[in-house]
């Protein structure tokens, strides 16, 4: 935290909480009380009517109070659910900045505003089901952002899933342009000059990462949802059983376009990249889902079932 934002949290931290020590700040801003008593001289020369005392420490006189900001209740709760939602699926640096941009609205908020945000939170809460916990890449996250900031060029070591990309490690240069999390999973876009393209490169598949002196320019309408649409171009159909038909729906596929009732069943339409980004999903419903197109799709999941029986044969 900067001298400056630091110097805002402490009369955000005065005003929300009266009275406090310059050893109690000094714990609470991880910093010493040396450089507490600097701030609080600064604020003093700055304008801000700072009252001291001995034994009680520090205080804003009574009165003072920073401009309130104009949110209704809903407005603020969902300020306040969304940066529980970032705190809880960034790394960090942005569960820290997360965390103090909470504070700094709750306090501005009215003591009847802040009542109510409160009891509406009581009854919404968001739980991320992957929060980032790996160092290494919570350490890879910050690289990465500081490069797409900084429009610098990338080399990286890269595994391939599937057979279509060899299923083995490549390196590549790529020009970072966002990141993406999808379901608890980071993805970097970025154009990749080993295949002439943009691509999306799994986080947790990148096993070497150089960040390159060589500098890019971003396309001025580079824009990653569009991206995304545009590079799923294969249509996926498949009918489902009457049986699963409810759950289908419920489980919502990321990459489906289209449901429509047929048969006693359900059609599901879907718009990938690959085949194989559909390819667990259809397998993991068994024989309550059967392929309609496309026919190589078709005759891949022929060739894994009869393999799977073999597996069991005696």
């Amino acid at each position: 935290m900067n001298r400056t934002d630091r110097l805002l949290a402490i009369v955000l931290e005065l005003q929300a909480h009266g009275w406090q020590r310059a050893e109690d700040m000094a714990t609470t801003f991880e910093i010493s009380k040396r450089t507490i008593y600097r701030d609080m001289q600064a604020l003093a020369e700055s304008g801000v009517p700072v009252v001291s005392e001995a034994g009680r420490g520090y205080s804003l006189m009574e009165g003072y109070f920073l401009p309130p900001l104009s949110f209704s209740s809903d407005e603020a709760v969902l300020l306040l659910l969304g940066a529980d939602f970032m705190r809880q699926n960034f790394d960090r640096p942005y569960q820290r900045v997360a965390e103090s941009a909470a504070a700094k609205l709750e306090v501005a908020l009215s003591d009847r505003l802040r009542t109510a945000v409160a009891d509406l939170k009581q009854s919404l809460h968001f739980v991320a089901m992957n929060p980032v916990v790996d160092p290494a890449l919570t350490e890879r996250l910050q690289h990465l952002r500081r490069a797409i900031l900084e429009r610098q060029r990338l080399r990286l070591m890269y595994v391939s899933r599937w057979r279509a990309e060899g299923g083995e490690s490549t390196e590549r240069e790529v020009d970072p342009y966002a990141l993406v999390s999808v379901d608890g999973v980071w993805y970097l876009s970025a154009y990749c000059h080993l295949r002439h393209d943009v691509r999306n490169f799994r986080l947790d598949r990148i096993d070497r990462l150089q960040v390159l002196p060589k500098r890019f320019t971003r396309p001025a309408d580079f824009d990653i949802g569009v991206r995304e649409s545009d590079m799923r171009s294969i249509r996926v159909r498949v009918w489902c059983s009457g049986t699963i038909a409810r759950w289908v729906r419920e489980e919502q596929p990321f990459f489906a376009v289209d449901y429509a009732e047929a048969d006693g069943g359900l059609m599901v339409t879907f718009q990938v990249r690959q085949e194989n980004d559909v390819l667990r999903w259809i397998l993991g419903w068994g024989a309550q889902v059967r392929v309609l197109e496309p026919a190589s799709l078709k005759a891949q999941i022929a060739v894994l079932a009869a393999a799977t029986v073999q597996l069991y044969q005696p």
